[in-house]
């Protein structure tokens, strides 16, 4: 590889990455790999690894002919050392988590394979077939970690186990898949395969695992700092941080009491909420009817900002509402488009069973999923072959950035005049107020750090689950069974909750600071089109950045 730049780089690296990650390979749109499964033994990671190591070591060696690729060398370089030094601290040898482990992963990469002709079909099923082997792997993974004491938390084994036996027996995924070829005798078999390896691994991650597992679930200081640079791509002062998340909530809540005022005057942030919590008027009814009124306002909010607030590509203007399959986690998501735009971006809408669909709170979480949240950022940025590396387009999403962004957007839809109605700000707020409320209970828990003496809620108590369910239930006002399920995903993915919060405040900091630049030449649009053209990265290499942005003539 003597003299290769650094484009020519990052496209090997894609093509040995996808190779010996499948179903990375199959979340990026690339084409060629839908029929294998990923190997998450520990001689796959391994490997992995090497592939890693090797182009760190070639990226060390070249120098940038321009801006773009020393940007470039920059956030790859960044990324691959810290996918290093997880698994240098052995971090694969315990991937355990209600949502971003391979336990998901096996399943939810048969959500994004085309489903259209007889060879999509085939596909399915030779992927399907080696479903058994990839669980077995996993499994060798984890006991690779016992022999080594290294183990993930017990609460997480078993939200994994109950995962596992709901994908087996009541939300068999694989053989209602499988039932839309009714004729398909080869691919029913595979589908009877695959569901009892995801039996066998529930029974195992219960019955073997959980027993062995760790008790508790702080993960502590130095384990949560590594989990935290490796989302957010900054080194964080986590006592300020876990500080400035309660001053968050506390200005956030002030303005939600404003709204609830607007709402129905005299009432309080709850009685604001019950209210249009039960306005026939916000509701829907049916996960259909849903569906196709959340695709509605994918379609005329990308009609609205196209040519105003943003330029969105053709490619872009294609985004599909979908319903999530059982079985997962609570949380709503968005998959990116294939490499090639023939598999558009998507939103996933886990429904939990309702049927019963109050609109205040979808409005913003749509705004935050679709336009002018992910599926603007991440799709754009597929479009950047003139500028970025195709491991940038395809692989350079940093959960700070990305999430951070997210949630801005949430909020200048705010600033843009696109939630008028008061129930739909207080939605937003309410978004709003759940990640500030991440932040205060991820960093609390994980470090058990005391809640302070002036709070309201516990003061001089330390931060436990059991604590931090009624705070998180109370203050997000979320519903129960969905903030159950997001204390079990911040304790088993330490640093990822806090990213929204805090990649929103590097973004703002940056817009502030571009405003403050520019003066009366600032242009938000321009600096929306500078910002989201930069790619994903790092929110230290952000503030960097955004810092260089040119300010006009």
């Amino acid at each position: 590889m003597t003299g290769a730049g650094v484009h020519e780089i990052a496209d090997r690296y894609v093509e040995e990455f996808a190779r010996l990650d499948p179903c990375a390979a199959t979340d990026a749109g690339i084409p060629g790999h839908d029929h294998e499964i990923t190997d998450w033994s520990p001689a796959g990671t391994a490997a992995r690894l090497d592939c890693n190591r090797r182009t760190l070591a070639t990226l060390a060696a070249i120098e940038p002919a321009d801006e773009h690729e020393r940007r470039s060398i920059a956030v790859m370089v960044e990324r691959l050392r810290t996918e290093v030094a997880f698994a240098d601290h052995d971090e694969h040898l315990r991937p355990l988590r209600i949502i971003g482990s391979p336990i998901q992963d096996v399943r939810q990469c048969f959500d994004l394979m085309p489903t259209e002709t007889d060879d999509d079909w085939a596909v399915i099923g030779e992927r399907m077939r080696s479903v058994p082997v990839a669980l077995d792997r996993i499994t060798e993974s984890l006991g690779a970690g016992i022999a080594s004491g290294v183990v993930a938390a017990r609460r997480q084994a078993l939200a994994c186990a109950d995962q596992a036996e709901a994908w087996s027996a009541s939300s068999p995924f694989f053989r209602e898949l499988a039932a839309r070829r009714p004729d398909d005798a080869d691919l029913a078999a595979a589908a009877d395969a695959a569901t009892a390896a995801y039996a066998r691994l529930g029974a195992y991650l219960r019955d073997e695992y959980a027993p062995l597992a760790d008790p508790r679930d702080p993960v502590g200081r130095e384990r949560y700092a590594r989990f935290a640079d490796a989302f957010n791509g900054i080194e964080l002062d986590l006592d300020e941080t876990y500080a400035w998340g309660f001053a968050e909530l506390h200005r956030i809540e002030a303005r939600m009491a404003e709204v609830a005022e607007r709402i129905r005057p005299g009432a309080t942030v709850d009685e604001a909420i019950a209210f249009i919590e039960s306005d026939p008027e916000r509701t829907i009814a049916g996960a259909h009817a849903f569906r196709a009124w959340n695709q509605d306002l994918i379609d005329a909010t990308i009609e609205a900002l196209d040519g105003v607030h943003f330029d969105i590509a053709p490619e872009l203007r294609r985004c599909e509402a979908m319903i999530a399959p059982p079985g997962g986690a609570a949380t709503m998501y968005y998959t990116a488009p294939s490499e090639d735009f023939s598999r558009p971006g998507r939103t996933w809408y886990p429904t939990l069973g309702t049927e019963r669909f109050p609109t205040w709170r979808e409005v913003s979480t749509c705004f935050h999923e679709a336009v002018p949240g992910h599926h603007l950022q991440i799709g754009r940025i597929r479009l950047l072959g003139d500028r970025l590396t195709r491991w940038q387009r395809l692989f350079g999403f940093v959960s700070g950035h990305g999430e951070g962004w997210a949630l801005y957007a949430e909020r200048l839809m705010g600033e843009l005049g696109f939630l008028e109605d008061p129930a739909h700000e207080m939605g937003m707020l309410a978004a709003q107020a759940m990640r500030a409320v991440r932040v205060v209970v991820d960093i609390g828990m994980h470090l058990e750090l005391t809640i302070p003496a002036d709070e309201e809620f516990h003061p001089g108590e330390t931060w436990t689950p059991d604590l931090a369910l009624p705070f998180v239930i109370g203050r997000s006002r979320f519903p129960e069974a969905f903030m159950r399920s997001e204390v079990d995903r911040y304790l088993g993915w330490p640093g990822q909750a806090i990213s929204y919060k805090v990649g929103e405040r590097i973004w703002l900091e940056g817009r502030d600071a571009a405003r403050r630049t520019a003066g009366p030449r600032f242009d938000l649009r321009a600096f929306h089109s500078y910002a989201l053209d930069l790619g994903g990265m790092g929110l230290g290499l952000l503030r960097e950045e955004l810092g260089r942005m040119p300010t006009g003539p």
